[in-house]
């Protein structure tokens, strides 16, 4: 079996004990570790390369996402640690758990036509907020072969190189995206039933729930659009709903009462039916009421996608932190 070296790329901002958590978890056992810094203020770059790592200060006048700088870490990586042949990517607002590095390590060297493993990422306070107890249900993906991955996993350095890495101008969804091409390649992908990170949400506030599900609406549309048209029909459905429940139903009521009167307006029952409908399948009445708000922060992604892309504008990363 072959010996794998085993190289880490962070990335940031402004992630503060966040991004120190982050870093004790891995330059212990990782010393080839590159963390890639996103226009702190807050001092984590010094923090960083105090602490051991490789730091990269990203290029701040192009616009910024998360791709571009995953891109410019795994370049450095290879640059100073060139017999590295797997990565681990981890968000800084992330600690990798003991025993997952090894794990992941094994199972991709046993493995050699799977491309990227990854396993369960938690939250490190749901109790603190609904929100963050909702992204911690969210995390609770299925066991096994799938599709994709989040920005938490690790990676084969060949398969990453020959799929000419993320796709730099994606502002969100570009693991999924990613991992559509390495499959398109005949690599697998898979999740091992045990944890991985743990995140930190810390979403308190309606807002910060909101934009980021605007974020999720954005990268359904630019993901359908880019490839929706293959046999597989990359994120349609996840598109079609948002539009859906979030533009044409809402554009129907509104035309059905500038036309037959305010009696058209029963019409909108058509969203506590499937308030009911959603309660009766997943038993919260809470998750089913945000099920339904989260369509329209969707559609809002998907619409700013498209215009941006019919007017030629350059898409800038939507935070909600």
């Amino acid at each position: 079996m072959q010996e794998h070296k085993l190289g880490v790329v962070a990335i940031g901002r402004n992630e503060g004990e966040r991004l120190r958590r982050c870093l004790l978890s891995l330059l212990p056992v990782v010393p080839a570790t590159v963390y890639v810094d996103s226009g702190s203020t807050d001092g984590s770059s010094q923090m960083a390369a105090e602490m051991g790592a490789v730091v990269v200060d990203l290029d701040m006048s192009q616009p910024f996402t998360a791709a571009r700088a995953r891109n410019t870490g795994f370049q450095q990586l290879l640059q100073q640690f060139p017999d590295v042949t797997l990565v681990q990517f981890v968000d800084g607002d992330c600690e990798v758990v003991p025993g997952w590095l090894e794990a992941a390590r094994s199972f991709l060297a046993e493995r050699p036509t799977y491309a990227v493993v990854c396993g369960r990422r938690r939250e490190r306070h749901p109790e603190r907020s609904m929100y963050n107890a909702m992204c911690d249900r969210e995390w609770d993906t299925p066991i096994g072969d799938t599709q994709t991955c989040g920005g938490d996993a690790m990676m084969r350095v060949d398969a990453l190189k020959a799929a000419s890495g993320y796709r730099d101008s994606m502002i969100a969804g570009e693991e999924p995206e990613l991992c559509f091409r390495l499959r398109q390649a005949g690599w697998h992908i898979h999740r091992l039933d045990r944890d991985m990170t743990l995140h930190d949400a810390n979403i308190t506030r309606l807002r910060q729930w909101w934009v980021r599900t605007v974020r999720s609406g954005h990268a359904f549309a630019e993901g359908a659009w880019l490839h929706g048209s293959s046999p597989e029909r990359f994120w349609i459905r996840e598109a079609r709903r948002a539009w859906f429940w979030g533009v044409w139903i809402p554009a129907s009521i509104g035309l059905a009462m500038l036309l037959a009167g305010a009696p058209a307006g029963l019409l909108a029952a058509i969203y506590p039916l499937q308030w009911v409908r959603l309660l009766a399948r997943n038993g919260s009445a809470r998750e089913s009421t945000f099920m339904i708000l989260g369509k329209f922060a969707e559609a809002q992604g998907a619409v700013k996608f498209h215009l941006s892309r019919l007017r030629g504008q350059t898409r800038h990363i939507i935070e909600y932190k």
